[in-house]
């Protein structure tokens, strides 16, 4: 009896020790994040390493992950490469052994390295991928970014019945996953719309001269251009539409590559009046959005947009489905994920079980003015 008292007491001195380690252990909880931080894309990508970073501080600044540990963020660069996000993710995966990837920024990219991660059971969240198919990759694929099969119908719809708008011509990047699939749902759209398309047009992603493509269009004298494409190619298209004497009226109708600030900035007032649609709006006066677009100014002196938004709260929606996995283990988060509940700067945030965003009501419809973006009232 005395041996296995002592026996009892050694273990429950063991068990002491063990839950008094973990309950000092400070280790900073490694997460992956492949972003294009580099190259003509990485306006996207910038964008978004800002939000994750302002939301990494506060996290932390409130206690971290697990009781107590920090988090920490390992970024690699894909520089808009499909095969460079690729081997980000195998590094990330095989090398620092980090339980989950955050990003890539571009659907192409998601296509490259989802399945990676997938194989090798690491859940990897899309912030900005909004391609038909992202979560099909397989059940470790998430994203928090609203696909564009939910977006662009309300975009088409409002214009048309705001503005009448009859008879169209389409423009698309057509070597581009992303341009690709929203270039598809357009299409689906302004058919179910009945609104007559007068030409299809295509483009390259490297393409800097449209005239041809827009001299053809100007002709048609179409009520809009609708436009598929990344915010470099769009701002082009933009200014030589403007150049070439296509009318200010002529709206000029996108998907998500066109709804970021850079727009206006690179186009100038040949992007006025163009017409997006979005999940967020930098002028939703709730609180939570506020404070999160005045403390972005105060670190980076511009102002966010959707892709920082939705990266700021991805990270609190990582965060807590860590918690609630209570180990920064790939399976038990993959598993708590698809149960978070999160209200952030988006608004109330939930999965589906497709692992897309559960409340795809959200979508607001903007237009641009004076190089800004507002409500299209």
């Amino acid at each position: 009896m005395r041996v296995l008292s002592k026996l009892m007491l050694a273990a429950a001195m063991l068990a002491g020790t063990v839950a008094g380690a973990n309950a000092q252990d400070k280790t900073p909880v490694k997460l992956g994040a492949i972003e294009i931080l580099t190259g003509p894309n990485s306006r996207y990508g910038i964008a978004i390493q800002r939000g994750f970073d302002l939301a990494l501080a506060d996290i932390n600044k409130a206690g971290g992950v697990l009781g107590g540990r920090p988090l920490a963020l390992a970024y690699e660069d894909s520089a808009g490469a499909k095969e460079q996000a690729l081997n980000a993710a195998r590094k990330l995966i095989g090398r620092d052994r980090v339980p989950l990837i955050l990003g890539p920024t571009l659907s192409n990219e998601m296509f490259a390295a989802g399945p990676v991660a997938n194989e090798r059971k690491v859940p990897i969240v899309g912030t900005s991928t909004t391609a038909n198919g992202i979560t099909a990759i397989g059940p470790y694929v998430f994203r928090t970014a609203m696909p564009e099969a939910d977006v662009i119908p309300v975009t088409l719809k409002t214009a048309q019945s705001k503005f009448g708008i009859k008879r169209v011509a389409v423009m698309y990047g057509n070597d581009d996953a992303f341009t690709k699939s929203a270039y598809d749902v357009m299409k689906a759209t302004l058919e179910k719309l009945g609104i007559q398309v007068l030409t299809t047009e295509t483009f390259g992603s490297k393409d800097t001269d449209f005239s041809a493509q827009l001299t053809k269009i100007k002709g048609l004298n179409p009520d809009a251009i609708v436009l598929s494409a990344l915010v470099e190619a769009a701002s082009g298209i933009a200014l030589q539409a403007r150049q070439l004497g296509i009318d200010p009226k002529v709206f000029i109708i996108g998907g998500n590559g066109l709804n970021s600030p850079k727009l206006g900035e690179i186009a100038g007032a040949s992007a006025d009046g163009t017409i997006v649609g979005s999940p967020w709006f930098i002028g939703k006066k709730d609180p939570a959005n506020q404070a999160f677009v005045t403390a972005f100014r105060e670190k980076y002196g511009d102002s966010p947009d959707q892709f920082a938004a939705q990266a700021y709260d991805t990270l609190f929606i990582v965060a807590k489905a860590i918690d609630a996995a209570g180990a920064p283990d790939s399976e038990k988060i993959k598993d708590a994920l698809i149960k978070v509940k999160h209200t952030g700067v988006m608004g109330p945030f939930s999965f589906s079980e497709s692992r897309d965003p559960a409340d795809t009501s959200g979508v607001v419809v903007l237009t641009m003015k004076g190089g800004k973006f507002q409500l299209l009232e």
